[in-house]
């Protein structure tokens, strides 16, 4: 460079080759990646176009019409004249039935044993803390089959069948009393569910004129009265009881009458249920140790039980560490419904399996199985996101 190089040639960058260029390797890398995925896709398209050709298969989904020819012996009505649609969604259905009631008892259960867990009682912590650890270090399927196979299927017969009160108990499954609805059930359904809409709306509004007043406003107990006094008020203003209850009764060699829980049912329930309940536990766990102690400290000193500083103090801080877990097991539950297959129940992936196994047609049915589970996956990712938007504290 001389002396009389201009200044504006000093202020341009040098000039790289493009194939120097950061930028333009980085593209064409992406590029790149992407022909070869569309490459192998194509070739895993033609291959498995080719192979469903060879069979004298297609892709199309008409064959759910198709009589299915087996029956199911739990959930819907199912006979063996109906289509394997029809079969698919009984199969659904049944594994609903067993996430939604699983979701509901294994955070009761969760959120009971967590609170053991930290509980001042040697026994009942040592108690809840070996239960957590053998349920936590083994393997679900095991458990399924010890509960089943070990326990259930060992209980007495139906003559010599366990009772307790109106409930009974034996190797042919749980039996209980069942509500048979009458004339008016309809009208009061209604009304009920109207209380409890009315009630958490009121609820909420009389908490909110208490924060901004100060005026104590009492939205639990005035919510209570409507949640309870409506039903209660309307059951015996009805002409009739809205419902009667059945009891099981047992007439010759099988019982009549009442609910009945299939072992095959209660064995994936319950072992789902205290699985995921060991987990949930020690989340809970985690979620109230997280909560600064001196929270704890000022909630005593302000003259609280011990029970209202656990749910008025402890709770509701530590829900914001529970909750992004907590969606990770209610998945898990969700997933691992699964393996009810093991324990013969007759859930989703169960009647798929027998429809793919019949019908041939594997790919279809595997691949609605998939985005069945799917949807159920981010159907409840979205409840425990929406909950944990409610509950996260606000920034400015």
């Amino acid at each position: 460079m001389t002396l009389n190089t201009p200044k504006t040639a000093l202020l341009q960058p040098s000039r790289r080759s493009f194939w120097r260029d950061t930028r333009f390797l980085q593209a064409l890398a992406q590029i790149i990646f992407v022909i070869l995925v569309l490459i192998a896709g194509r070739w895993l398209v033609g291959n498995l176009l080719t192979s469903l050709d060879e069979r004298g298969l297609d892709l199309n989904f008409s064959f759910f019409q198709r009589t299915a020819g087996f029956g199911i012996g739990e959930g819907l009505p199912f006979e063996r004249t109906d289509t394997y649609w029809r079969a698919y969604v009984v199969g659904f259905v049944n594994s609903i039935r067993v996430i939604v009631f699983g979701l509901v008892l294994a955070t009761v259960l969760g959120i009971l044993t967590g609170i053991a867990l930290l509980s001042s009682n040697w026994l009942l912590r040592n108690l809840v803390s070996a239960y957590v650890e053998v349920m936590r270090n083994t393997p679900l399927l095991v458990q399924l089959f010890f509960i089943y196979f070990g326990i259930i299927l060992k209980l007495p017969s139906l003559q010599d069948r366990l009772t307790f009160g109106p409930f009974s108990l034996s190797n042919r499954g749980f039996y209980l009393p069942r509500a048979v609805p009458q004339e008016g059930s309809t009208l009061w359904l209604a009304l009920t569910v109207a209380a409890l809409v009315g009630g958490i709306i009121l609820y909420r509004v009389l908490l909110r004129r208490r924060i901004l007043t100060g005026v104590e406003t009492w939205p639990g107990l005035k919510a209570s009265l409507l949640i309870f006094g409506v039903p209660l008020l309307s059951w015996f203003l009805l002409s009739g009881s809205p419902y009667s209850i059945e009891y099981p009764e047992l007439v010759g060699l099988r019982i009549e009458g009442g609910a009945r829980l299939t072992p095959e049912f209660t064995g994936i329930l319950f072992g789902l249920v205290i699985y995921t309940a060991a987990f949930i536990a020690d989340i809970v766990r985690a979620g109230i140790l997280a909560v600064p102690k001196g929270q704890l400290e000022a909630a005593k000193a302000s003259g609280m039980t011990q029970a209202q500083v656990l749910r008025l103090v402890i709770l509701p801080q530590a829900m914001r560490v529970i909750i992004p877990p907590l969606t990770n097991q209610y998945l898990n539950l969700a997933k691992n419904s699964s393996l009810a297959v093991g324990v013969g129940f007759p859930d989703l992936y169960n009647i798929s399996s027998t429809i793919f196994n019949q019908s041939g047609q594997a790919v279809q049915v595997l691949s609605l199985m998939m985005v069945t589970y799917l949807l159920m996956s981010l159907s409840i990712s979205a409840v425990m996101n929406a909950l944990n938007a409610r509950l996260k504290i606000l920034e400015r």
